[in-house]
């Protein structure tokens, strides 16, 4: 392949700066650099504004409402959205469920639920992980009992990023008891709230709000929720979790990152000099610059590859192993280049106190341990080695 952009590509990429420099307001961009956790203000005001542009489904085609974007434009897009400090998608309606419908949703589902993805009206979460099925997601035990024209769901989800903002939700549930784990399960989407569905906050470690747990006590749900046939749910799980890790890869924010640690290695001062003078700090920031670059490339052959097969493939694993890798790296840098700086709690620096570094350096530390996860969700990484080793190598 030829991993030069052609003519039309680079006008794309010249067509998304242009409308990010024309349609990004600078208070939105400004959060994002802040660091801190988006409200869900900012979140739909970015949304509304791609939606009206008809570029938030970015993998829709455009018999769905969709840009019909090539890979490679949604991974120009992608990058010059990191560059320009707009916040990332979010993917549960938009870049996974959008795909589930089209590929396996009835016309009535598409009908209904495509164009309120688009439009904003809906926001979704995902309810895949339980307490004791998050990697290996196939012991999943939240059951739905079909009564009549319902099902009867009870069980409990955890991890649900965004729940708290969500009015539906997506949900693996176990409706066969029998036979393989993978043979039982179902797909099934269900309001928020419902009688009997409860959304609960976790804080995490560095005091933030992002996930939930959800808990489902015989909710019902209209048997016309169920995506696909009953039973065959694993087969559009795995089609989901395919588009979920190459979002998880994060070579755009990755790209944007990197430059910002090189940026704060300059002006930050060790020993009389700047520390991106010092040898062994300028040398890790080399060695993940070259993981960096290998991604890209990578990244840039499997959307290649998923240009002419129609979707990605295993190989997606790779990437969402050496995204995360080189995330936390960069993450690590900058917690490293700022030293005292490095505040663990949002607030504690102040004009008064401020020795050393930026007055926003207090979100570095935040981040990064907020990133620590990014190896675990999606599928651990020790799990996405798994499947590539059984999927590629045939071991």
């Amino acid at each position: 392949m030829d991993l030069k952009f052609t003519q039309q590509e680079l006008a794309f990429q010249q067509e998304v700066r242009d409308f990010l420099n024309v349609s990004l307001p600078e208070h939105i961009c400004a959060a994002v650099r802040s660091g801190a956790e988006l409200p869900r203000t900012v979140l739909q005001e970015w949304h509304e504004i791609l939606g009206r542009k008809g570029w938030l489904g970015t993998t829709w085609p455009r018999e769905y409402g969709g840009p019909g974007w090539t890979p490679v434009e949604r991974y120009l897009f992608d990058v010059e959205c990191n560059r320009a400090c707009a916040p990332r998608i979010v993917p549960f309606g938009p870049s996974m469920l959008g795909p589930v419908i089209q590929n396996f949703g009835t016309q009535e589902q598409k009908d209904s639920i495509l164009p309120r993805i688009l439009s904003g009206e809906d926001w979704w979460a995902q309810g895949y992980s339980e307490p004791g099925a998050g990697s290996d997601l196939a012991s999943l035990k939240t059951r739905a009992e079909r009564d009549g024209d319902h099902y009867v769901v009870n069980g409990q989800k955890t991890w649900t990023t965004l729940g708290q903002h969500a009015n539906k939700i997506f949900c693996l549930v176990r409706t066969k008891k029998e036979g393989k784990p993978q043979e039982g399960i179902s797909f099934l989407m269900m309001d928020i709230p419902l009688p009997g569905l409860e959304v609960r906050p976790i804080r995490l470690i560095e005091g933030g709000y992002e996930v939930n747990e959800v808990f489902l006590d015989n909710v019902r749900v209209p048997v016309s929720n169920l995506v696909g046939e009953e039973n065959k749910g694993w087969t559009i799980a795995k089609f989901l979790l395919s588009h979920e890790r190459t979002n998880i890869a994060g070579v755009g924010i990755s790209m944007q990152t990197l430059e910002e640690v090189k940026s704060l290695a300059r002006r930050m001062i060790r020993k009389g000099k700047p520390l991106i003078e010092d040898p062994l700090f300028a040398a890790r920031i080399a060695r993940v610059e070259i993981d960096l670059e290998a991604m890209k490339i990578t990244n840039l052959r499997m959307l290649y590859q998923a240009q002419k097969q129609g979707h990605p493939g295993p190989e997606t694993s790779i990437l969402k192993i050496k995204g995360t890798q080189v995330s936390q790296e960069l993450r690590d840098l900058a917690r490293r280049a700022l030293g005292p700086v490095a505040a663990p709690f949002p607030g504690t620096i102040t004009e008064a106190n401020l020795m050393f570094g930026p007055l926003n350096s207090e979100a570095n530390a935040a981040t990064y341990f907020n990133n620590r996860k990014t190896s675990i969700f999606g599928g651990s990484n020790e799990i996405q080695r798994n499947i590539l080793t059984k999927a590629m190598l045939g071991l």
